[in-house]
């Protein structure tokens, strides 16, 4: 049976913060990035070290059997590999209309 103290543990909690952290971290660029249509001052490098930080956690949540970290850094992956495809669309638009 749940009970709900056994939830309230400091592992609990912390990895329940973690876990909305990474949900929300790309989140408000994604969504600035649909809504411009531009990510020119999105550096591709910063995306590339998260997408590879992301992925780096997964295998560490899968190896260790941590159900927060493995969550919460696929869900970061997603994320991440959603913000490399709209900077490489968005730039290569930009580049389109400046040259005609």
């Amino acid at each position: 049976m749940f009970e709900l103290r056994y939830f309230f543990t400091a592992e609990n909690l912390s990895g329940t913060v973690a876990a909305i952290a990474s949900l929300i971290g790309l989140f408000p660029q994604v969504y600035k990035s649909y809504k411009t249509k531009s990510t020119v001052d999105v550096s591709m490098g910063m995306l590339i070290n998260y997408l590879v930080c992301s992925v780096a956690w997964v295998i560490y949540g899968a190896c260790t059997d941590s159900k927060f970290v493995l969550f919460s850094n696929i869900v970061g992956t997603i994320i991440s590999l959603i913000s490399v495809v709209q900077k490489r669309i968005y730039d290569r638009n930009s580049r389109r209309s400046v040259a005609l």
